[in-house]
């Protein structure tokens, strides 16, 4: 058994890396380890403490608790959502199907601070991704752990029933809609995008062996017929829905000077027909397309700045959990001058690196032009926050998945700055001392 945690040479260490790679590559599911000719994964993961993996997922429901909260605060105020969001007519159409209807899975992002803090940057609760990667690694990397850690504890993978948890949550959103049996399932995913076929692969063997039949396609491949939704002219039950909201709707771009989007129209036939099944109680939708709104990050800083508007126990945790998040349009220029390295500028719908530029790590020149350039109702300011490195220096960003309000999963990442996508993903243990 090769140890991971020993300082190989770096051919060595290579050695390990390809091997580890052909056994990646053998689940039939993972075909990249690498990204850019650099590795994606990390042989030597994290093993949490039983007290530290409770408090991370306990933080996790509880954030997940919050937009719950801010559902039911928008759903009662369609004014004060007009006001604070200024959704296109397109987002809010997919805002008012859904009834209040938003979550199935989520992923909260969650680090610790060097002051002891628990700290969630945001709730991934439009199409949260890295499931395959979660349970692979826990599964292929096991063993080496439970022999580096002999001695001290016992090694468990708190993924282990990640499938079964991801099979009840669909399920049960299912049965919410009708009584009749879950049979048929479509996976609505961006067909163009290699790195999604993963996580449709790992669905797709993780309904079927649950007897349920599958079958997956892009949003063009939706129909409505005889009032049932087809996939690729298969009538289904429940979509499972991984392809973003801001991609359904009107495209706009967040930048002053950045050219419109080539594909900036929105999907007008298939969205409308999904939602008209939606509200007539035809298919089940998962993630239900609320999830407009919670992802959007304006909502992170409507908790603090309607804090007010949430119950004692609600804004206990925003305080807790939360950091201090405003609409840039709602902070002056000269304070965000000012105050460059407090902040990290974060657009609305964004998940790349180009859209969230942390002024701790960017010179003043960078800063105001990223100031000049960013269209304000699309941007929010987000207090930075010291994390607690390893002993590697790396700063841990834990994913924790969130099924129906309940914490079921665990997938980490590992970097040498807070902007996460150079990150290596490794395996994620929890160690029960002896």
């Amino acid at each position: 058994m090769t140890d991971f945690s020993s300082k190989n040479s770096a051919a060595s260490a290579r050695e390990d890396y390809a091997t580890f790679a052909r056994r990646v590559y053998e689940t039939g599911v993972l075909s990249d380890p690498w990204f850019d000719g650099n590795q994606r994964f990390g042989l030597s993961g994290v093993a949490l403490d039983e007290q530290l993996a409770r408090r991370l997922a306990r933080a996790a429901e509880r954030v997940t608790y919050l937009h719950q909260e801010l559902v039911q605060i928008l759903s009662d105020d369609s004014a004060l959502l007009e006001e604070f969001y200024r959704l296109t007519p397109y987002q809010g159409a997919m805002w008012e199907a859904s009834g209040g209807m938003w979550h199935g899975q989520a992923r909260a992002d969650l680090f610790l601070c060097t002051d002891g803090r628990i700290v969630c940057c945001e709730l991934n609760s439009d199409t949260p991704s890295g499931q395959p990667e979660a349970v692979l690694l826990n599964r292929l990397l096991r063993s080496a752990h439970e022999e580096r850690y002999a001695g001290r504890g016992e090694i468990v993978d708190p993924n282990l029933l990640f499938e079964e948890r991801y099979v009840r949550m669909l399920r049960a959103s299912h049965s919410k809609r009708t009584s009749a049996t879950l049979e048929r399932v479509g996976i609505i995913y961006p067909t163009e995008l290699t790195e999604d076929l993963a996580m449709i692969t790992l669905f797709r063997r993780w309904l079927e062996r649950a007897g349920i039949e599958v079958v997956a396609g892009s949003p063009y491949n939706l129909r409505r017929k005889s009032n049932r939704i087809e996939v690729l002219g298969v009538e289904v039950d429940l979509i499972v829905r991984h392809y973003k909201t801001d991609w359904w709707g009107e495209r706009i771009p967040v930048w002053q000077n950045a050219p419109d989007y080539a594909d900036a129209e929105p999907l007008h036939l298939p969205l409308g027909e999904l939602l008209a099944a939606e509200m007539n109680d035809e298919v089940t939708v998962v993630n239900p397309f609320g999830s407009v709104v919670t992802q959007n990050k304006l909502s992170l800083a409507f908790f603090w700045e309607e804090q007010g508007r949430f119950s004692k126990q609600a804004q206990g945790w925003i305080r807790k959990y939360i950091p201090e998040t405003r609409r840039t349009r709602s902070v002056s220029l000269e304070q965000l001058r000012a105050e460059r390295e407090s902040w990290v500028l974060k657009s609305d719908y964004g998940c790349e690196g180009q859209e969230t530029i942390c002024g701790q790590f960017v010179s003043e020149e960078i800063w105001e032009k990223t100031l000049r350039e960013i269209v304000p109702e699309h941007f929010v300011a987000q207090r930075f926050f010291h994390v607690a490195a390893d002993e590697a220096g790396r700063l841990p960003n834990y994913g924790v998945y969130v099924m129906g309000g309940t914490a079921g999963g665990f997938f980490t990442r590992l970097a040498h700055q807070s902007t996460q996508y150079t990150a290596l993903t490794v395996p994620t243990y929890i160690l029960k001392e002896k």
